[in-house]
């Protein structure tokens, strides 16, 4: 696997706002947690300005917490809007803090079950899910798992760069696969190896089967099922928290799906699915609410967005 290689057509001139941008989030970086937690805060306003995203965040709260008040809807939307912001300040962090720095930030429990897997020499798919900690819960995995992850490319080169550099840094020897990869995941699960993997994703009618999320009939993609069957692999799933008060986080490495593929794509895709939601429901002010998530509608149902 050859390591992301820097260019000198990065440093061309319509690069340099990128370049700036990263030298500004570097220093942000560097603040204490305690402050780099209330200055999310400060933010919203301007996230609110992204209309289609907020419409989406609205939308999706609204069609998953049906029991919820007014109220309660807009305080867990204001939640959202809190924790997307504070995931600019955790991808720095996770970016550019040494790892005793790191360390120091958050408690780990499960850790056996990954260890029990390569004693048997097998590949695991290490599912997770698009909570806004997303980047800093990777980079707290890799202090303890070596593992390798998948990322979509960006189209604008210097964040695309700095963002496979940096993820493939969270575990030493990792390596982060473009998602289209399918060849090079499955034969690195069946080499034995850990792959970070989250199909909570629109991806379309095409590979997916609709089951329930949250009550409402979602296009959920099957791949999980045929990446364990095809890279003979576990499935092991592991979240993250973030503690309130900026105490920090918890991150929880759960006991591997038992039983797991069973052959029918629908079940398969509905226990994915329902540890998700299960998931989701513990923090869900945590989770990335302003994404497509029910784009995709079953034949014969109305746009949602």
């Amino acid at each position: 696997m050859q390591p992301p290689v820097f260019t000198r057509a990065l440093l061309a001139p319509r690069y340099w706002p990128a370049w700036f941008g990263v030298a500004v989030w570097f220093l942000l970086a560097q603040l204490p947690y305690r402050i780099q937690f209330y200055l999310p805060h400060l933010l919203i306003p301007y996230l609110k300005r992204n209309k289609k995203r907020l419409n989406q965040a609205q939308t999706n709260l609204r069609l998953c917490f049906p029991e919820l008040s007014d109220k309660e809807r807009e305080d867990l939307l204001y939640e959202t809007l809190y924790s997307t912001a504070m995931a600019i300040f955790e991808t720095g962090i996770a970016w550019f803090w040494p790892k005793w720095r790191l360390r120091r930030l958050f408690s780990i429990s499960g850790v056996e079950h990954v260890e029990a897997a390569l004693k048997d020499g097998q590949g695991a798919l290490l599912l997770s899910m698009h909570f806004t900690t997303l980047d800093i819960g990777s980079a707290m995995l890799g202090l303890y798992v070596n593992y390798d992850g998948m990322y979509r490319p960006h189209r604008n080169k210097v964040y695309d760069y700095m963002q496979k550099v940096r993820r493939e840094a969270y575990a030493p020897g990792g390596t982060a696969f473009s998602r289209d990869n399918v060849r090079g995941m499955i034969s690195r699960l069946r080499q034995g190896r850990m792959i970070w993997y989250a199909p909570d994703r629109d991806l379309g009618e095409k590979i997916s089967v609709f089951v329930p999320f949250f009550g409402v009939q979602t296009a959920t993609v099957t791949a999980t099922a045929q990446f364990a069957r095809l890279g003979r692999a576990k499935i092991i799933p592991f979240t993250q928290k973030r503690l309130p008060n900026g105490k920090g986080y918890e991150l929880i490495i759960h006991p591997p799906f038992e039983n797991y593929p069973t052959g029918d794509e629908y079940e398969d895709a509905l226990r994915v699915s329902k540890f998700m939601e299960d998931e989701i429901r513990k923090i869900p002010g945590q989770y990335f609410w302003a994404q497509p998530r029910f784009k995709t509608r079953p034949e014969g149902e109305p746009r949602l967005y």
